[in-house]
């Protein structure tokens, strides 16, 4: 992902949006197959959008606004996802504040242009269909999608509440955040209660992974993916207490920068229960394998 993040404050309704923007033909698109690196820019447009015309400078001139994506094969799992951009915002926020706006992004003239998702400071997703198709053909339920889009959501929690608290000198805080937010919502929001019922979805966060570890846009080595997803799956179990943004965030850098410093006993941190301690210990050095590209995919797999 590649990311030039803001600490702005700020991510269709209820209603599912079903109706297809008047903007092109609704001709049917063959996407190659993309096993790149998902690419997802937190960043404010640098243009106007329109419906029907320019979107914004992070996308192809030639790319259109939808609030479906007709034809494609996929319409029932389209209309998932917008709905989920409403059911995640209600599940980090309940009635406070607006849903962000949703479009998906369509390129008739170059459809792997769309091969992105991105979240705005402004209060809007817009969510390509390249990549949409990318991760309905390796699971057509729609998981990897709805994970993707609570990723995007984390980092409409981060523009609204000034996070991430920790500061690095690329994206990798704010990206393995999100990752774990994600993480977070596919369990206590999604309800997939076992760690095997989400597979699809961390082996999407694995193959996003980078190694520039230098570079700005640095969202977190493919193991530090998995690892994240997983902490923020760890804190979603039904023995811990419900998280608000903010809690989350001290939470999870906490425990992350543990894993990250090889630190796998660390002494009970201020303003955390006693028994949501016990319970992170006694998973940190299951972390530690993860993070660090030990652990087999077969023992990731059954973890509980």
């Amino acid at each position: 992902m590649k990311t030039n993040f803001r600490n702005a404050s700020l991510f269709l309704g209820a209603l599912v949006l079903t109706t297809m923007l008047s903007c092109s033909n609704d001709e049917e698109v063959t996407l190659d197959s993309q096993d790149e690196v998902l690419s997802v820019i937190d960043q404010q447009p640098n243009q106007k959008e329109g419906d029907c015309g320019y979107v914004d400078g992070n996308w192809s001139s030639t790319a259109n606004l939808y609030t479906s994506l007709p034809n494609s094969g996929s319409t029932s799992g389209s209309s998932l996802i917008v709905s989920q951009n409403s059911a995640i915002k209600t599940f980090w926020r309940g009635s406070s504040g607006s849903t962000p706006t949703f479009r998906f992004v369509r390129d008739l003239s170059n459809p792997n242009s769309t091969f992105n998702a991105i979240s705005y400071s402004n209060g809007k997703i817009y969510f390509g269909e390249a990549i949409f198709k990318w991760a309905y053909n390796r699971d057509s339920s729609n998981l990897i999608n709805v994970m993707i889009l609570a990723h995007e959501y984390g980092h409409q929690l981060q523009y609204i509440y000034g996070l991430p608290s920790r500061n690095e000198s690329t994206a990798r805080a704010a990206e393995l955040e999100a990752d774990g937010m994600a993480g977070y919502y596919l369990r206590r929001g999604y309800g997939k209660s076992t760690f095997s019922s989400i597979a699809t979805a961390y082996e999407a966060a694995y193959a996003i992974g980078d190694y520039n570890t230098s570079s700005p846009g640095h969202h977190g080595t493919p193991a530090q993916r998995k690892s994240a997803v997983r902490l923020g799956f760890l804190f979603a179990d039904p023995q811990n207490s419900t998280l608000s943004p903010s809690n989350f965030d001290y939470y999870f850098f906490y425990y992350y920068n543990g894993v990250l410093n090889g630190q796998y006993r660390m002494a009970q941190p201020e303003g955390i229960a006693p028994e949501f301690h016990t319970f992170m210990m006694s998973h940190m050095e299951e972390l530690r394998k993860i993070a660090t590209g030990e652990m087999s995919d077969e023992e990731y797999i059954n973890l509980r």
